[in-house]
């Protein structure tokens, strides 16, 4: 049995040495961001009904098109994304989480998260990295049948969506991940 453990630890230790050893990518450039942002938002339009009515009445949306979640034991996850005000970007940013735990595989997911109030948009712009959970919730909002939600109860501050291109996600969370501007 002392060798399976050996064999176990000696492979964890060499996934993690090639996926956090192996040189970092460069950031996305604006137009890049700008133009999976502008897809991500007509992909979600056309999930949730609704959506747009929401995002006319948020203070701000800050819409991450790619977030890739990966792991194998050790797991984390990154994206990219942009603030819009009125239909303008007024910022770049980046979201980052990591988690230790069973897992194994990957997915890329979208998230769109908004800022229903000036308060709330106030707040995440003041601070130097954002935690989901610590600094705001973010109430994650499910769709019921045909992709209808009732825009009139959403009454929280922050709202999220976690989709994917087969649809709305389940059973995940916007908690642990940090938001930080990425500095031009």
């Amino acid at each position: 049995m002392l060798s399976i453990n050996r064999k176990t630890l000696l492979f964890v230790l060499s996934l993690a040495f090639v996926l956090f050893a192996t040189p970092s990518v460069e950031a996305a450039s604006k137009t890049e961001i700008n133009a999976k942002v502008k897809s991500t938002l007509i992909t979600f339009y056309s999930q949730v009904k609704s959506g747009r009515e929401l995002a006319n009445k948020a203070s701000a949306i800050l819409v991450f098109p790619e977030v890739f979640k990966a792991g194998f034991v050790v797991g984390g996850e990154y994206g990219e994304g942009a603030m819009l005000e009125h239909g303008k970007t007024t910022g770049y940013y980046n979201t980052a989480a990591a988690s230790v735990g069973f897992q194994l595989g990957a997915q890329m997911k979208s998230q769109i998260i908004m800022f229903m109030t000036r308060d709330a948009l106030r707040s995440f712009k003041s601070s130097e990295g954002w935690k989901a959970g610590v600094d705001g919730s973010v109430a994650l909002i499910t769709v019921g049948v045909g992709g209808n939600i009732d825009s009139n109860t959403v009454k929280d501050p922050i709202i999220g969506f976690i989709f994917s291109n087969k649809g709305l996600m389940y059973n995940l969370t916007f908690e642990g991940s940090k938001i930080t501007r990425i500095k031009n």
